[in-house]
């Protein structure tokens, strides 16, 4: 899905002009992350600009390309699944054969962020990748955003299911979830994979508001660390419903091809489904208790206790705070840096992210 905001000489001025304004940037290790809400500008410019570019309606021809059925119709072996556990709905795909390995993605995307992996997966063993509570065809209640509670939904789907013990990996929102059924639910864990990203703790309260100068380019690079604005654009409740409803896909479309090394790699089909996934207010909202549970996800992590089974971190932007994060929390940590890659690495480099989980998780 191309970006229409890009389509406008006018906006691409505006944004350049946002961009000299708020030049940014976060160092390395652990103030990779950081937030200003004042950066929104940069995706949706002014009010007049958004207007003259607000999506058009998506037809019911378009919705049905992008369901969970056809999606599932396009990866053999698979199938779609729901079930109703601690208090909400939760939709799953799965399939394969072998040991259950269990997969969760992050924002904005959904289960289909993995499914560049999941066939070549399905190989070696069961697959079952989850929509998260508040994602795509999971239930958006009104609460239970924090990671604990989100660890126990999956925890209760992988019971329901009859499994004992899983191998769990997450990416994104999902890697915290996952982190959280690890150290909730060690009995039940046999091996944890966290792709860029870990769980809160004490170095997400230490991020800066502002970057230095010179450092926030249009994508990341060596000379352009990452820097994720939106962390802090989240935590307005109420907001970004407004200001997103009918502009999801620019916003969007701003953040992938910010966080890829090649855009194409998350191509339009992709994007139109992540775009269909969280177009109603509800899944806007959804999307945005993630990250106000933060502060409650900090409190949580001061009562783990330290993971003894084997945990590999995955890093392209989020290395060195997987590094600084995770080191101290586990007794069997291996941690490898993604090669010419952006955040989304399952999508990005999907052969090179396969055979390290195929390895590790053998």
């Amino acid at each position: 899905m191309e970006n229409p905001i890009h389509k406008s000489r006018e906006a691409k001025i505006m944004r350049a002009t946002l961009m000299e304004k708020i030049s940014t940037h976060l160092g390395p290790g652990r103030r990779w992350l950081g937030g200003a809400a004042l950066a929104l500008g940069v995706v949706l410019g002014s009010a007049d600009v958004v207007a003259a570019h607000t999506p058009a309606p998506v037809s019911a021809k378009a919705s049905s390309n992008v369901s969970d059925v056809a999606l599932v119709r396009s990866l053999p072996g698979f199938k779609n699944g729901f079930a109703h556990v601690n208090g909400t709905q939760l939709h799953y795909v799965q399939g394969g054969k072998g040991p259950t390995l269990v997969l969760l993605p992050g924002w904005p995307e959904t289960w289909w962020e993995f499914h560049k992996i999941m066939p070549t997966l399905a190989a070696h063993y069961h697959v079952i990748a989850i929509d998260l509570r508040g994602m795509g065809g999971s239930s958006k209640p009104q609460s239970g955003y924090d990671k604990k509670t989100m660890a126990e939904d999956i925890y209760q789907l992988v019971h329901r299911l009859g499994y004992d013990k899983v191998d769990i990996a997450g990416h994104d929102i999902g890697s915290m979830v996952a982190f959280s059924f690890a150290a909730n639910h060690p009995e039940a864990t046999l091996k944890l994979a966290l792709l860029d990203i870990p769980h809160p703790d004490e170095i997400i309260m230490e991020f800066r508001m502002l970057p230095e100068l010179g450092k926030f380019g249009t994508k990341i690079d060596d000379e352009h660390p990452g820097y994720p604005w939106w962390f802090a654009f989240h935590q307005v409740k109420g907001l970004p419903e407004e200001i997103l409803q009918g502009r999801f896909p620019i916003y969007q479309s701003f953040l992938i091809d910010y966080l890829t090394k090649d855009s194409k790699s998350i191509g339009p089909r992709d994007r139109a489904v992540y775009a269909a996934a969280y177009s109603s207010p509800d899944a806007i909202r959804a999307g945005d208790a993630w990250y106000q549970a933060f502060p409650q996800d900090v409190v949580d992590s001061k009562a783990y206790k330290k993971l003894e089974m084997p945990v590999l971190g995955l890093g392209a932007p989020g290395y060195d705070w997987l590094k600084a994060s995770v080191t101290p929390k586990a007794t069997n940590f291996r941690l490898v840096k993604i090669e010419n890659s952006g955040h989304f690495m399952q999508e990005e480099q999907p052969e090179v992210v396969e055979k390290l989980l195929i390895e590790f998780f053998n």
